[in-house]
C-alpha cells in the first residue's frame, strides 16, 4: 500500500449542508494520492453518513475544532498535514503548490482566500485578509493552513482552546519559519458575513483579537462568540 504524503484533514460539526459538496471537490486531489481523514465531533445530523463515500476515513472526537484537528493528525499517515474547514474548496493542483512550498524551505503555510456570498464587501473582505495575513505571518483556519508534520509536532499541535486556536498555532508556527502566503485562492462560504452583516461581523472579529492578543482568555471569548452567533 502506498503511504501517502499529503494527508488532508477536515473537523465537522453538524455540517450536512455543505460536507458533500465539499468532499466531491476533493476528488481529484484523492485520485492523485491525498489521504482525506473527516473528524466528526458528535454531529447529530447525516454528516457521517454523507462523508463515508468521499473520504479515505471517518474518525470520531470529542467536540472542538482544535482537538478535532489533532485528533486527525494523529490519525493521519502523510507527513505533510492540510487543516480544511467543511465550508471550504481548494484550488485545483493545491497539492503541488503545497509540496512545493514546504520543499521550498517553509515548514508551513496557507493559499490565500476568496470569499463567496451575496455582499459586495466581500471582496474586499478578502484583500484585505489577505494582506493582513502576509504582513503579520499569522493565518486563519480558512484560508487551509498545511504544514510537515515535523513542524505540527515540534509546535504541539493546536492549542487546546475554544476559540482563536488557528491564530496561536501560527504565532508557534512563526517561531520555526515564515508562512508560505501562497497566491492561489481557497473559495470559502461568506455565510457570516452575509447572515450577520458584514461591518457588524469585521468589527466583531477585529474586537474579538484585540482582546486575544490583550490576553483574554479564550474561553471567555468562545462564550461571547457563541452569544454572538
Amino acid at each position: 500500500m502506498t503511504v501517502p504524503t499529503l494527508s488532508l484533514i477536515l473537523p465537522v460539526l453538524d455540517e450536512a449542508a455543505t460536507l458533500e459538496s465539499t468532499l466531491t471537490a476533493l476528488a481529484p486531489l484523492r485520485r492523485r494520492g491525498m489521504e482525506v481523514i473527516v473528524v466528526d465531533g458528535g454531529s447529530r445530523d447525516a454528516s457521517v453518513a454523507l462523508a463515508e463515500p468521499h473520504c479515505s476515513r471517518v474518525v470520531s472526537s470529542s467536540a472542538g475544532r482544535a482537538r478535532q484537528m489533532n485528533h486527525g493528525a494523529a490519525a493521519a499517515r502523510g507527513d505533510m498535514l492540510l487543516f480544511l474547514h467543511a465550508d471550504t474548496r481548494l484550488p485545483e493542483s493545491a497539492d503541488t503548490h503545497i509540496t512545493r512550498a514546504l520543499a521550498a524551505g517553509h515548514r508551513w503555510g496557507r493559499f490565500d482566500i476568496h470569499l463567496e456570498g451575496r455582499s459586495r464587501l466581500l471582496p474586499v473582505i478578502a484583500r484585505a485578509m489577505n494582506l493582513r495575513s502576509r504582513l503579520s505571518g499569522i493565518a486563519t483556519g480558512d484560508q487551509a493552513l498545511f504544514m510537515s508534520r515535523e513542524a505540527f509536532a515540534a509546535v504541539g499541535g493546536f492549542p487546546d482552546q475554544p476559540l482563536m486556536e488557528d491564530i496561536e498555532m501560527s504565532r508557534r508556527l512563526k517561531r520555526l519559519s515564515a508562512p508560505a502566503c501562497l497566491r492561489q485562492r481557497v473559495t470559502s462560504s461568506g455565510r457570516r458575513w452575509d447572515s450577520e452583516g458584514p461591518w457588524h461581523t469585521v468589527w466583531r472579529m477585529w474586537r474579538l483579537r484585540w482582546r486575544y492578543w490583550r490576553g483574554a482568555a479564550p474561553e471567555d471569548l468562545a462564550r461571547e462568540y457563541r452569544h454572538v452567533r
